[in-house]
């Protein structure tokens, strides 16, 4: 838990000049940056009877502030009792399975039944304010119908840690997925800038002269039908939204299922059986899998990895198409 008040030490001659947000991130390190910028600006940070509200505020020699933190605030979203598929849980963390058709978090459309609603009941009094919520910190997500490994923090030292690794793409992340033909060559990498489709804005597209870079590295592990599926594992050197199915579809794979990227050509469909064409056609989400999810422990050091296998509807596929 987070004091009441903070008394960080007077300014040091050598830290002069220093913006008040960036100062107070080095010396009280149970805080985010991003926390103390808020703090700052609503109104929580004092020197003498001053309240400084500007985070870029320059520090001068002596001076001394206090930060008074107000109590965590309850978590707006609902706790809801969901059942989860928890892979891990200490202190400081909790992985799940998160199965497909869950969405992560409440957003308009789905405000409620999201991993973060089982996540708050599930964790009750366990969870610490994060950024002064109790609430989970989802760090990373996966789409409404990617099934497979997730970690959320439980603290906001784990919160900072977690995020950092991936915002430095230090993870080690790993997916399954079925996707439409053979990759050529069977191995390799897919690098593009990621963006907003221009001509689709609900699209994400790789760009040019835009968008954030992104790289994907992928393996063909089995082929089925003759080359007109491919099972192929991709590994994550970054994390934009909707890679993995951006970039197998600018690769000219697409995802099979995937609603919005892996639209049905009749051409991958010549020479299946009428029951195979049904099957692949009508499979009712992205075939995809986050298996393996590895990480550094945000306060032991320890490295961690962590693996779920295929979930029940894609291991049905694959089993099918062993048949073709």
């Amino acid at each position: 838990m987070i004091p009441d008040i903070l008394t960080p030490p007077p300014v040091e001659p050598d830290e002069a000049g220093t913006r008040l947000d960036k100062w107070l991130a080095i010396h009280l390190p149970e805080l985010s940056r991003s926390r103390i910028k808020a703090l700052i600006e609503s109104g929580h940070v004092h020197s003498g009877k001053t309240t400084i509200t500007d985070p870029s505020h320059r520090v001068k020699p002596g001076l001394e502030v206090v930060v008074a933190p107000p109590p965590d605030a309850p978590a707006e979203p609902l706790a809801q009792d969901i059942a989860l598929d928890v892979v891990h849980e200490d202190e400081d963390l909790i992985v799940i399975n998160k199965p497909a058709g869950m969405v992560v978090h409440p957003a308009p459309g789905n405000p409620d039944e999201t991993l973060v609603n089982a996540l708050l009941a599930h964790c009750g009094e366990s969870l610490a304010g994060i950024g002064g919520v109790r609430r989970p910190g989802i760090v990373h997500r996966l789409d409404k119908d990617t099934s497979g490994v997730m970690v959320a923090a439980k603290t906001d030292i784990a919160h900072r840690s977690l995020s950092a690794q991936f915002a430095a793409h230090t993870l080690n992340r790993a997916y399954l997925a079925l996707v439409w033909g053979l990759p050529n060559p069977r191995q390799g990498e897919i690098e593009g800038n990621i963006g907003r489709n221009p001509s689709d804005r609900k699209k994400m597209a790789v760009v040019k002269g835009g968008g954030k870079p992104a790289l994907t590295r992928y393996r063909v592990v089995k082929t089925y039908a003759g080359g007109a599926v491919s099972l192929v594992e991709c590994r994550l050197a970054t994390g934009r939204t909707h890679q993995i199915r951006v970039h197998l579809t600018a690769l000219g794979h697409p995802l099979v299922g995937d609603p919005v990227y892996g639209r049905v050509r009749s051409n991958r469909l010549s020479g299946l059986s009428s029951e195979a064409r049904e099957r692949l056609s009508n499979f009712p989400r992205q075939a995809l899998h986050a298996y393996l999810l590895g990480f550094t422990h945000p306060t032991k050091g320890c490295e961690l990895a962590f693996e779920r296998s295929m979930p029940a509807d894609i291991n049905e596929l694959i089993r099918f198409l062993e048949t073709l």
